[in-house]
């Protein structure tokens, strides 16, 4: 194997050994088998086109529209025109993957299954990598930046796998970048043969174990980049959201889980609610005498912006053994003590640890701080819920109608606090309230009347296939279209509340669950809710239920009404969270997917229809469609590039731009120079002008007409060379083309082809390029050697003064 074949195969072994960095991610692991198969089809083609003479810009864009082709025919090949070519709906599909792709990764927890979006991310990513490295490494033979990509993709490994990837995959990768700077070594060294060191020739010189310029950079870089990749994953921040959040141990046995992510837990809640299957994320005990209101809470959203409800920034505290007592609790309300064991599965992992509200006391193990305005508990250094066991005290909160309508002010910086409506939030929302709650005689009232207009008297309908939105645009429509999920009902609801100058925030967790033969309770993802939460003084943070069906009214807030009774609109069925029927509804407000999966029975809880699709996103649409502009428009620029040159150059020549008779003469000669290399004929600046005009006749098999022409030319460029006073040549343009259709006419097909698609003489670009990059570091290094001179000289007067 050639050295540059072998470089090729350990740029390909480089990237996949990086890419093993990936595979605790995701299961199965099999993705990593397509995309070593699909990596080598690409390094092999790049190694097909570099045994061909072309650009190097060409080789790279051949290769990228190889990768691209391999993407359509494994991930949409039902859409692609015979099975691979990227057309417009097998482009669309591709979008749609990756836009699925997005939403996985935050919404299941590590390992996540390998869904066709993850898989095409992965793969994508490591074709992407590999595509990089190649073409650094191989293509313009510089191996040692190529572990910069392959350190990002470590890295991003890293970061996703919370504290870190294993100390074994960090080895792998650094021993494929190793690999690879070995094989350039090689392959330099057989371009020159065995150096020998040392002024006198003997074994033992002075220089023998000096390391080259070359080979000091290299160890340099590869040290750079081994320190980086060791501190970038410990720099990174906690990423808390789905599979961002980590593994968080490496003993569950995976399969992922949708779950309520803690930094926007409403980003999931919506796919949990229409999850075909209601797998179990908690189960408990407890010895609550309020089965129906023993809700588990995860963390509040007490900040509103205008664009989303979301919880403040708060300083956490280490957990006291005692919790405080709850904010604005009064001594005369009936309270009871509750005990609870609570088990986490293995597939929910998210970093707030949900609790009974308000609890007093948490005994786990972990690493877990405490955020006392919402009383919750907050994974530390990577800590999540993952396979928990706690047990929990707190407190069942029973006060009656008169206590909350007899509640006094709260204090005014609570007041201010949670009171706060942004600007943007439509004038609706608060004429709303108004109306809803005319009349009134205090605060308990009004939110008694809100929670009953939502639940029963305003005609909304709960609907999970409604697109969701925290925002105040969100809040507007859903007042208008009167159709949505807990998500509307509670964030609308707090709104409206602190219009009325109600301290209002929304608490997100789950619904108590359904009792199991053994007394447990088990909790499934279909079992995630948001509620309000309203301030009384003398009472605290108190829950109320403005979404229909869902969850219980707490019963200070029905005293009016028979309890149990059936014109109680607000009490659900008997179990909220019983397993499906088999037998469809035949009610008409049954959604169609409901009565598909049977879950329109009376006892059972209202099912959802699966999510409308809004189509793919317009920025991911113009991203593809200006990367497949970017392919097709990037194998042109060579031929573009030379085109231009040669219309300037002739211009020139033929005298219709400003340039004297020397400049005209040079600039027709430089032409015939590389028209000749874009046939083949490769420049050799060693020759003269005459022997260089014969070399061409010889090589291109030119014509008379042609040798005619080329001579002419060189005796013009002898003349401004070398004559004291340069005769002007007369007819430049019209030799230089005659030239050019000699050389035509003589090559075959293909060089025909290639000297106008693919034009040798465009690397001149790349060589001008870097002419003017090593002129700048040369005078940026003498500039610098001037500096440390000039210190140097004026060191002797200091000391002397």
């Amino acid at each position: 194997m050639s050295g540059r074949g072998r470089l090729t195969w350990c740029a390909g072994a480089a990237t996949l050994m990086a890419a093993g960095s990936m595979l605790p991610l995701v299961e199965p692991a099999r993705w990593i088998l397509q995309a070593a198969l699909l990596l080598a089809v690409q390094s092999g083609t790049g190694a097909l086109a570099r045994r061909a003479p072309m650009p190097r810009v060409l080789i790279v864009s051949v290769q990228l529209l190889v990768s691209l082709v391999l993407l359509t025919a494994v991930f949409a090949r039902a859409q692609a025109p015979a099975g691979f070519l990227p057309g417009p709906e097998a482009v669309q599909r591709l979008a749609d993957l990756l836009t699925a792709g997005a939403e996985d990764v935050g919404r299941y927890a590590a390992p996540a299954p390998a869904t066709d979006g993850i898989r095409l991310m992965l793969i994508g990513g490591v074709l992407l990598v590999g595509l990089v490295v190649d073409t650094l490494a191989v293509t313009f033979r510089n191996a040692a930046p190529a572990g910069l990509p392959l350190l990002a993709l470590y890295s991003v490994a890293a970061g996703l796998s919370g504290g870190g990837t294993h100390w074994l995959w960090f080895l792998l990768a650094a021993g494929g970048y190793l690999l690879l700077l070995l094989a350039e070594g090689r392959e330099r060294l057989s371009q020159w043969g065995r150096v020998f060191s040392g002024a006198s020739g003997r074994p033992g010189g002075a220089d023998r174990d000096r390391p080259t310029a070359p080979v000091r950079t290299g160890r340099r870089i590869g040290a750079l980049a081994l320190g980086i990749s060791l501190a970038v994953p410990t720099a990174l921040p906690a990423l808390d959201s789905g599979l961002l959040a980590g593994t968080g141990g490496t003993n569950g046995k995976g399969g992922g889980g949708g779950t309520i992510s803690a930094v926007n837990p409403l980003v999931s809640l919506q796919d949990n609610l229409n999850q075909p299957e209601n797998r179990e994320v908690l189960s408990y005990r407890t010895d609550s005498g309020d089965p129906q209101g023993f809700y588990l809470r995860i963390l509040a959203l007490d900040e509103f912006d205008g664009n989303e409800w979301r919880p403040s920034t708060r300083r956490l505290k280490s957990v006291p053994k005692q919790l405080p007592a709850p904010e604005g609790l009064g001594p005369d309300v009936t309270v009871t003590e509750v005990r609870s064991k609570i088990s986490a599965s293995g597939s929910y992992q998210q970093t707030y640890l949900p609790l009974p509200y308000p609890a007093t006391e948490v005994s786990i193990d972990g690493r877990w701080r405490y955020e006392p305005a919402g009383r919750t508990l907050v994974g530390d250094r990577g800590e999540t819920t993952r396979g928990a066991q706690y047990e929990v005290s707190s407190l069942l909160v029973r006060p009656t109608a008169d206590q909350l309508a007899g509640a006094a002010p709260p204090p005014a910086d609570l007041q201010r606090e949670y009171t706060r409506v942004p600007d943007s939030l439509p004038k609706v929302v608060g004429r709303t309230a108004d109306e809803v709650t005319k009349g009134s005689a205090n605060n308990f009232e009004r939110a008694v009347r809100l929670q009953d207009f939502f639940a029963s008297d305003g005609g909304f309908t709960y609907d999970t296939s409604v697109r969701s939105g925290t925002g105040s645009a969100a809040i507007g429509r859903f007042l208008e279209d009167k159709r949505g999920f807990c998500v509307h009902f509670s964030f609308t609801m707090a709104a409206m509340a602190r219009t009325l100058g109600i301290p209002a925030r929304v608490a997100v967790g789950f619904t108590p669950g359904t009792t199991q033969a053994d007394g447990s309770v088990s909790v499934g993802l279909r079992d995630a809710h948001a509620w309000p939460e309203l301030y009384f003084e003398g009472v605290g943070w108190t829950r109320f239920e403005p979404t229909p069906t869902r969850g219980s009214a707490p019963s200070y807030s029905r005293s009016d009404t028979p309890a149990g009774g059936a014109s109680d609109p607000v009490l659900p069925d008997v179990d909220t969270s019983a397993v499906p029927t088999v037998a469809p509804s035949a009610s008409e407000t049954c959604p169609a997917q409901m009565r598909k999966q049977g879950e329109c029975d009376s006892s059972a809880a209202p099912g959802v229809v699966a999510p409308t699709d809004s189509g793919t996103p317009t920025g991911a649409v113009l991203a593809l469609v200006l990367a497949a502009l970017v392919v097709l428009t990037l194998p042109m620029l060579p031929m573009l590039r030379r085109l231009r040159v040669r219309r300037l150059r002739l211009s020139h020549s033929a005298g219709r731009a400003p340039a004297d008779a020397s400049a005209r003469t040079l600039a027709a000669w430089q032409e015939i120079i590389d028209t000749a290399w874009d046939h083949g004929i490769e420049p050799d600046e060693s020759r003269t002008p005459r022997t260089t005009a014969a070399r061409v006749v010889r090589l291109g098999q030119l014509d008379p007409d042609g040798a005619a022409a080329v001579h002419r030319v060189a005796g013009a460029v002898e003349q401004v060379l070398y004559a004291p006073e340069p005769r002007p040549g007369t007819g430049l343009a019209r030799d230089v083309e005659a030239v050019r259709t000699g050389l035509r006419a003589s090559a075959s097909r293909f060089a025909r082809i290639r000297a106008v698609a693919a034009p040798r003489s465009t690397v001149r670009v790349i060589w001008a390029a870097s002419d003017r990059w090593a002129a700048f570091t040369g005078r940026w290094a003498a500039g610098w050697q001037r500096v440390r001179w000039t210190d140097r000289l004026r060191r002797p007067s200091r000391q002397q003064g």
